[in-house]
C-alpha cells in the first residue's frame, strides 16, 4: 500500500475516533471561558456574613470546654447571636454556649428560612426547604445532614446551611451546574470529576496529538510534485 494512503486512512479513522471529544473539549473549554468564574462560584448570590467581636472575658475556656464533652477540638461561631462553641465528634457535631457551658438547641426551619433569606442577595421567595440526609452529586463529599434551600429564580440559587449551628456551607445555580457537567466532559472524568490526569483523557490526548501528526503527514502528498524533465540525448 503505498504511504499516501496509509497517512490518508490513519487520519480518517484517529479523526473519526477522536474528533467528537476534540468538539467537546472546544465547546466546553468555551462555556468555561465565557461565563466568569466568579459567577461560577456563586459569590453574587450572597452576602458576607458580618463581623460580631466577642468579649472574652465572658466566654468560658475552650479547652475546659473541649474536654468536658469529651471532644478533641473546638471552634466559636455564632448562632442567634450569641457565641457558641462548635465542637466535632465521632457522633456530629455539638453546639455549647460559649459563655455556660449548655447546649444549644439547633436551628428551625423558620430560622433556617429566615437565615437564607437574609443571607440570599435576591429578592426572590423560598422555593423550598427541607433537611436531606443523602448528600446530591452537586455537593459531593460533605457529610449529611444539611438544609437545602432552594429560591425561586430561573437560576434556581441553592443555599446549604449547617443544621446546626446555621452557617451557610456552600451555595450552588444552574450556570454552576452546567460548569460541573461540561468539566466533566472536558476532563474526562465521568464518575468523582476530578481527576485530570485519568487514563482515558491521557489516551484521547495522544489520539489527538497523532491526528494532528497524521495531517501534517497528508499534507505533505498536497503539494503537486514537479516531474523531473527527461534529458535528450
Amino acid at each position: 500500500m503505498r504511504t499516501h494512503v496509509v497517512a490518508r486512512k490513519t487520519h480518517k479513522w484517529l479523526s473519526l475516533f477522536i474528533g467528537l471529544q476534540v468538539v467537546i473539549w472546544s465547546l466546553s473549554g468555551l462555556y468555561m471561558t465565557a461565563v466568569h468564574l466568579d459567577i461560577i462560584h456563586g459569590d453574587h448570590l450572597v452576602r458576607e456574613p458580618p463581623v460580631r467581636p466577642a468579649n472574652v472575658l465572658e466566654l468560658r475556656d475552650p479547652v475546659a470546654v473541649t474536654a468536658l464533652n469529651g471532644a478533641t477540638s473546638a471552634r466559636l461561631a455564632w448562632v442567634r447571636d450569641a457565641p457558641v462553641y462548635v465542637l466535632p465528634g465521632d457522633a456530629g457535631e455539638k453546639v455549647v454556649d460559649a459563655t455556660s457551658g449548655n447546649p444549644v438547641a439547633p436551628p428551625s426551619e423558620a430560622e433556617i428560612r429566615s437565615i437564607a433569606t437574609s443571607t440570599h442577595t435576591g429578592s426572590e421567595n423560598i422555593a423550598s426547604a427541607a433537611l436531606i440526609t443523602e448528600i446530591p452529586g452537586e455537593i459531593r463529599g460533605r457529610e449529611p445532614p444539611l438544609w437545602r434551600v432552594e429560591f425561586d429564580h430561573w437560576n434556581k440559587p441553592t443555599l446549604y446551611f449547617s443544621p446546626t449551628t446555621g452557617e451557610l456551607v456552600t451555595r450552588r445555580h444552574e450556570l454552576w451546574r452546567i460548569f460541573d457537567f461540561v468539566w466533566m466532559m472536558h476532563i474526562m472524568d465521568y464518575w468523582t470529576r476530578d481527576n485530570v490526569n485519568n487514563p482515558l483523557i491521557r489516551v484521547f490526548t495522544w489520539g489527538a496529538l497523532l491526528v494532528a501528526l497524521s495531517g501534517a503527514w497528508l499534507l505533505l502528498y498536497s503539494f503537486p510534485r514537479k516531474k523531473k524533465k527527461a534529458v535528450r540525448g
